[in-house]
């Protein structure tokens, strides 16, 4: 079974979005376009058609009837794969693009990370959204210009997240994230860009779904278009947020959910379900299982695994 909403920013309890823009199947894209920039004629991005029927298209995911899976490829080449399996939409992954990159989570720079998910742009015709972390700085000025150069390089849409980096004090005060959010949600609204508004408290060690609630509320008031925390520990948690709120909910693919079917899922309000880091920890692992049998002088691992041919062929060869 797969749930249906009148309105893609609407939750289980039928609300409808604050923002006319939002959720408003009716209102076709290209006339909102002109709508915006004739109010924000000097920020506003210029758009190519084939940028604008991407964005279009990844909206149109979040507003249609059911759930639907946005897989995070780390490179150009997991793009290619997930792209030739089917899959509508992708979305990157800081963690698995930082340990491409020989780095750990959270120690890639802005400008490598927006290369990076331009990278994934080109080997795909699929909307791609990134993972911007903090927006790559602790004030909203940073969060703004961070998803303004993500729309730029032809993003269709990113999220940003309220962790701080700080051990002694991992999420932003709430009045800072929420405008660091508003920034945000201003700046992409020029674009089209679809912004998702993420807070950390479960990752973190602030188990606290009441207040992950409160700031989930407070982000779509102050203009995210989706909403995602990471890490909620079972279905009546993900029940009770997706209830809670009035915009499609993004939830993480994790080992505690894993039991958990779609339909599961859907009923519970979930509109998107993404596996962050989780692909590229699974082809790590399996680098260092072969790593360690090869050091034993084991080889048993080289029958297993694709042939050059089949990768070829996901590779467009």
């Amino acid at each position: 079974m797969s749930i249906s909403r009148d309105d893609g920013q609407s939750g289980r309890n039928g609300q409808s979005g604050r923002d006319g823009r939002r959720g408003h199947t009716g209102f076709g894209f290209v006339q909102w376009v002109h709508t915006v920039r004739s109010v924000h004629p000097v920020h506003f991005v210029h758009l190519t058609s084939h940028a604008m029927n991407t964005i279009q298209r990844f909206r149109d995911l979040h507003t249609r009837p059911g759930i639907f899976i946005l897989p995070n490829p780390y490179d150009a080449g997991t793009a290619r794969i997930l792209t030739q399996l089917g899959f509508e939409a992708l979305a990157t992954t800081s963690g698995g693009f930082a340990f491409s990159r020989g780095q750990k989570d959270g120690g890639v720079a802005r400008e490598e990370a927006v290369q990076g998910a331009k990278d994934i742009i080109a080997s795909t015709h699929l909307p791609v959204s990134a993972d911007l972390e903090n927006g790559f700085g602790n004030t909203p000025e940073n969060c703004a210009e961070t998803i303004r150069l993500a729309a730029d390089v032809g993003l269709a849409g990113g999220s940003i997240e309220d962790y701080t980096g700080l051990s002694d004090h991992p999420i932003y005060d709430f009045a800072l994230a929420v405008d660091r959010v508003r920034a945000a949600a201003e700046s992409a609204r020029p674009s089209g860009f679809v912004l998702t508004a993420r807070t950390e408290n479960f990752l973190r060690g602030r188990p606290d779904l009441g207040e992950t609630i409160k700031r989930l509320q407070a982000y779509a008031e102050a203009g995210a278009d989706v909403l995602y925390a990471p890490a909620l520990p079972d279905l009546a948690s993900i029940e009770e947020l997706c209830r809670s709120v009035n915009r499609p909910v993004n939830v993480l693919a994790t080992a505690t959910l894993a039991h958990l079917t779609l339909d599961q899922l859907a009923a519970a309000g979930v509109k998107r379900i993404s596996v962050g880091s989780a692909l590229a920890r699974v082809a790590i692992s399996a680098v260092v299982a072969a790593a360690k049998a090869s050091r034993h002088g084991h080889f048993n691992w080289l029958t297993e695994g694709l042939s050059m041919a089949e990768i070829s062929k996901y590779m467009g060869g």
